[in-house]
C-alpha cells in the first residue's frame, strides 16, 4: 500500500484523440504517407551518375519514391547495366560519353552525382551549365577552389546545388544539433566526433576517393561545425598509417585532429580506415548545462543474460 497514495487519474481522462510526441519520426512519416500528400507534389526527373557503393542506395531510394521519376542512369561499368536495370525498370541506362545528350533533355529537372570523388567538379559543372538541379555526394571539389567555383556556377544559373552530408538528417544527430543551438547544453566546452569505418575498403577504391581527409574527416568537420555554426581559428592534425598496403599509396588510416574555436569551444576529431567490431560513428557534445552523446545503432536491441554475463549483438557492419 505504500505506493497507493500515488494514484493519479485514469490516462483517459482528458484525453479526446491518439497523440505522439513531436520527436516520434516514424509516426510523422506515417501521416505523410497517409495523408495524400505525396500524390499533390510535382514529379522530379532524376539523372543517377554512378551506381557504386553509395549510388547503389540512392538508386534504390529513388526508384521507391512516388515522386521521382529516374529517367536515366549514367555508368561507365556495362558489367553491371543488367543488374541496374532489373532494379529500375523503365529507366534508361547510358555510357558517360553520352552525358552531353542526356544533359540536353529539357524534361530533365536534376542530377544525383555518385562518381568518384575527382570527377565530381567536372560532372558538376556540366549539369549546372545545363540548367538542372545538383545533388552530389561529399565532396563537391577536391579544392577549395573548386568548390568555390562550382556553388559560384550554381548562384549564377540559379539552380540548388547541394553537397550531401547525409548525418545531419540523421535523427539523432540533428536532434543534438537542435538542443545545441537553442542553448540546451549550455556553452560547449569540448565536442568529440569518432569515425572508424567498416568494412576494410578494397585499395582499388582508396586510390581514387582523395584520401582520409577528403573521404572520411570531411563529415565530422561537417558535422562538428553544423553543431557549432562556427568555424575554427586553429587546426592542428597528427596521422599515420598501421596498415603498410595504405602506406604504400601515400595515404593514412590514422588521423587525431584538434580543432580550436572563436568562442573558446575545443573539438576533437578521431578517424580511423578500419574498426573490426563494425561502422563506428560517435558524436559527443560536453556544455556547461548538459552532455549529449550519439551512440552507434545496433541491428537489433536484445540483450542475452546468462552465468557468463550479458551479450548484445555488434554494431551495423557498415552504413548501407
Amino acid at each position: 500500500m505504500a505506493t497507493a497514495q500515488f494514484k493519479t487519474e485514469s490516462p483517459y481522462a482528458h484525453r479526446e484523440s491518439r497523440t505522439h510526441h513531436p520527436t516520434d519520426l516514424k509516426y510523422q512519416a506515417f501521416l505523410e504517407c497517409t495523408s495524400g500528400s505525396f500524390s499533390s507534389k510535382k514529379t522530379v526527373s532524376i539523372a543517377l551518375f554512378g551506381v557504386g557503393r553509395a549510388g547503389s542506395i540512392h538508386l534504390g531510394n529513388l526508384v521507391s519514391h512516388p515522386n521521382i521519376k529516374l529517367k536515366y542512369i549514367i555508368e561507365s561499368d556495362k558489367n553491371k547495366w543488367d543488374q541496374i536495370g532489373a532494379a529500375s525498370s523503365g529507366t534508361k541506362i547510358v555510357h558517360p560519353t553520352d552525358t552531353k545528350e542526356i544533359l540536353s533533355d529539357g524534361s530533365l529537372d536534376a542530377c544525383v552525382i555518385c562518381t568518384p570523388t575527382f570527377t565530381h567538379k567536372d560532372i558538376i559543372l556540366q549539369c549546372l551549365e545545363a540548367g538542372k538541379a545538383v545533388f552530389s555526394e561529399k565532396p563537391i571539389g577536391e579544392t577549395p577552389e573548386d568548390s568555390r567555383e562550382c556553388y559560384m556556377l550554381a548562384d549564377k544559373v540559379g539552380k540548388p546545388l547541394f553537397c550531401g552530408f547525409q548525418r545531419r538528417w540523421d535523427p539523432t544527430f540533428s536532434h543534438i544539433q537542435d538542443s545545441v543551438r537553442k542553448g540546451d547544453a549550455g556553452h560547449i566546452q569540448i565536442i568529440k566526433s569518432t569515425s572508424r569505418d567498416s568494412p576494410l575498403p578494397s585499395i582499388e577504391y582508396l586510390k581514387i576517393s582523395g584520401g582520409i581527409f577528403h573521404d572520411c574527416m570531411v563529415h565530422d568537420i561537417d558535422m562538428i561545425t553544423w553543431v557549432l555554426g562556427e568555424l575554427p581559428t586553429q587546426v592542428h592534425s597528427m596521422a599515420n598509417s598501421q596498415i603498410p598496403e595504405i602506406a604504400a599509396i601515400d595515404d593514412f588510416d590514422n588521423v587525431v585532429t584538434t580543432l580550436k574555436f572563436p568562442s573558446g569551444t575545443i573539438g576533437i576529431i578521431n578517424v580511423n580506415r578500419f574498426a573490426s567490431y563494425g561502422y563506428d560513428q560517435r558524436l559527443e557534445v560536453f556544455g556547461m548545462k548538459a552532455m549529449y552523446e550519439a551512440n552507434n545503432g545496433r541491428p537489433n536491441n536484445a540483450v542475452r543474460s546468462s552465468e557468463k554475463g550479458s551479450a548484445v549483438d555488434p554494431i551495423f557492419h557498415s552504413f548501407p
